[in-house]
């Protein structure tokens, strides 16, 4: 679900869509739905997950990191 995300440009109307669907897939593990009214953050600590808009500030920073470490004649680095 995050392959990629390193280079995204997120809105927050875009990271909004992601967590829900992060939630159904979570909630569908788990075996609840919406009328079982569990609260999202009880659902990612019995499944032991991280919010999903952590992991991808997490991606981000661990790619720039590397983009960093580039010469700074690498295309990933050169601005046009």
């Amino acid at each position: 679900m995050l392959y990629g995300s390193e280079c995204w440009a997120v809105k927050q109307q875009q990271l909004h869509k992601v967590n829900v669907a992060e939630m159904r897939m979570l909630r569908w593990m788990c075996g609840k739905t919406r009328k079982d009214r569990i609260r999202n953050i009880e659902i990612q600590r019995q499944v032991g997950v991280a919010p999903i808009d952590t992991k991808i500030r997490e991606g981000r920073l661990r790619w720039f990191g590397h983009l960093q470490r580039r010469p700074t004649n690498a295309p990933t680095r050169k601005l046009d």
